[in-house]
């Protein structure tokens, strides 16, 4: 708990929307991006540029492939979009973009907003779980071209199985991306071993990385049929080449990258991959899922039977019903930080919390 800076009063239970800031990525942006800049100006540049290719290898050592795979992106839903518009065309039968429903918003905004380049978006209803392989073997018909798979969903804490859906895609002949926005960091993940085809995620959640931090991992027997159309000069083979007249993709994820780069978003999220790494993924894991034991045993009784059932990411997503503004109230009260949907209360525990933590929210949650 003490490498994090915690914000207060109560108990922090945001991870799920922003995880706490380690003290080593604090420490990182002002050696690695401030004082550079202060020190060299613009000759800070190749430093700068060591330090995304440290988030790229911190995002290989952490997620599994090559710091080659992965291509830096501001956040998952640019990430997407470019994916998108880099597919090779596809048959006239096969224009299908698949989704759960209860998929991120803005996942559902890039898929329909493709319908502009003769995709159709199908979204899988909610009452089809998305944590199901039954329904995502119903809904992978030959018509779909890509299918998007949340790994963990934020309104319900659902873990879809992403290594069924992506052995079903393959055989199928659909493309499988998988959302791992709300897993990675939380869940043990190794992109190459899921059998997925890309992976499109950010660093602001269980990972610490803050936001602007953003990557694709992309399967590299895939790389070469793919061919952005958001290009610019960090997309080239050789991005000091400097002729107008010769484009080359770069032969490695990067070709996704773009123009100019962000650097202070992945000089901070290196360092909280790194730390995360250190701390252990499955450590995390079991941490948490002993604070969600405690924070059950601890609610009245009446309490615990709503909690989720199903094996859920790190979140847990409460239905409150007629209590949500009772226990809003009792929360906030206690200092706790959380936040809601709808009459659902999402609290998650992490390596910054303790188990009076755990003890406290649910003291305040019981004495509503």
């Amino acid at each position: 708990m003490h490498s994090f800076l915690v914000p207060g009063p109560g108990p922090y239970l945001l991870t799920h929307s922003v995880g706490c800031l380690p003290r080593a990525a604090h420490e990182a942006l002002e050696a690695d991006f401030i004082r550079p800049w202060a020190e060299r100006g613009g000759n800070a540049w190749p430093g700068w540029l060591q330090q995304v290719d440290g988030f790229r290898a911190a995002l290989a050592d952490l997620l599994g492939g090559s710091p080659a795979d992965y291509c830096p992106q501001s956040n998952l839903s640019s990430g997407l979009v470019k994916l998108l518009l880099a597919l090779p065309p596809a048959p006239a039968d096969q224009r299908v973009l698949l989704a759960a429903e209860d998929s991120f918003p803005s996942i559902g905004f890039v898929l329909q907003l493709a319908e502009r380049h003769g995709f159709t978006l199908r979204l899988m209803p909610r009452a089809q779980l998305p944590d199901d392989l039954g329904s995502w073997s119903r809904a992978l018909t030959s018509d779909v071209r890509l299918a998007l798979a949340t790994h963990v969903h934020s309104n319900s804490g659902r873990v879809a199985p992403l290594a069924g859906i992506a052995a079903l895609c393959r055989e199928r002949g659909i493309l499988c991306v998988a959302d791992v926005a709300q897993s990675a960091g939380i869940l043990p993940t190794n992109f190459p071993a899921l059998g997925i085809d890309v992976a499109v995620g950010s660093c602001i959640k269980w990972l610490c990385g803050g936001p602007g931090a953003g990557y694709l991992w992309i399967r590299p027997e895939l790389l070469e049929q793919l061919a952005p159309v958001d290009v610019g000069w960090f997309s080239h083979e050789n991005p000091f080449e400097m002729d107008i007249h010769s484009f080359r993709y770069a032969g490695d994820a990067r070709r996704f990258w773009g123009g100019t780069p962000s650097v202070a978003p992945f000089v901070m999220a290196a360092a909280s991959l790194r730390h995360i790494r250190g701390i252990g993924v499955d450590n995390i894991l079991a941490h948490n899922r002993r604070l969600v034991q405690l924070f059950r045993e601890a609610l009245a009784p009446a309490w615990r039977g709503r909690l989720p059932a199903w094996p859920s990411g790190g979140t847990l997503c409460i239905s409150t019903g007629a209590d949500l503004e009772g226990v809003t109230r009792a929360l906030t009260k206690a200092g706790a930080q959380f936040d809601s949907r709808g009459d659902v209360i999402r609290i998650s525990f992490h390596a910054c919390n303790t188990d009076d933590d755990a003890l406290r929210v649910a003291q305040a949650w019981t004495e509503n």
